[in-house]
């Protein structure tokens, strides 16, 4: 198995390893393609629309019609980035795509919105180990029709239901049901909408 293979099944894997056939460094490679086609965007025109959707898609897994990326973003590896139709992101927002980020139809992103699908062990014997560098990751799934607002943090492992919104500065931390406000670090529901059902 790969270790691109590893680490998106959740890990550990290493992020510097190195093919025993020679001095290629599988994730590094993955990541310095991501970054240079990263620079590229981040310094486009605003009139250079095309160019724009042009990167993203090549760069995204999966991307549906109506996408728009406000420069400057940034991201891991792109390729485990999914996004619906009519996606918006805003200034600024960073996605770690180390595992699978799937987006649905209708989500909006305001500035400086964060995704992490990246993490370490909390132990630090662990985490420090040696020889052999390793992390974790754990996918992240947006539903249709989110709202997430300024600044938020959205933590390796979320799951957030259909119709969220997700208030300016939140740190989302367990999965979010569908058709609620939730604010706060860490995030809790403090509005349920038309459409919310209790869990069962």
């Amino acid at each position: 198995m790969s270790e691109f293979d590893k680490m998106c099944s959740g890990g550990p894997y290493d992020p510097m390893v190195q093919y025993e056939s020679n001095t290629f460094k599988e994730l590094v490679d993955m990541r310095l393609k991501c970054r240079v086609a990263i620079e590229e965007y981040n310094k486009t025109s605003i009139n250079e629309v095309d160019k724009r959707e042009e990167i993203i898609r090549s760069l995204f897994g999966a991307a549906g019609k109506g996408l728009y990326i406000e420069p400057t973003f940034r991201c891991d590896y792109g390729k485990n980035i999914r996004v619906g139709e009519n996606f918006y992101m805003n200034f600024n927002c960073v996605i770690l795509d180390c595992a699978p980020v799937t987006i649905g139809d209708n989500c909006m992103c305001a500035p400086s919105v964060q995704i992490y699908a990246a993490t370490h062990d909390v132990d630090p014997e662990v985490r420090n180990r040696r020889p052999g560098y390793t992390e974790l990751s754990k996918p992240v799934t947006i539903g249709n029709n989110v709202w997430l607002g300024g600044g938020c943090i959205i933590c390796p492992g979320v799951t957030i239901g259909d119709g969220v919104t997700v208030a300016a500065g939140a740190v989302v931390t367990k999965n979010v049901p569908s058709y609620v406000v939730v604010g706060g670090n860490p995030a809790k529901v403090i509005k349920k909408l038309n459409g919310y059902k209790e869990e069962q």
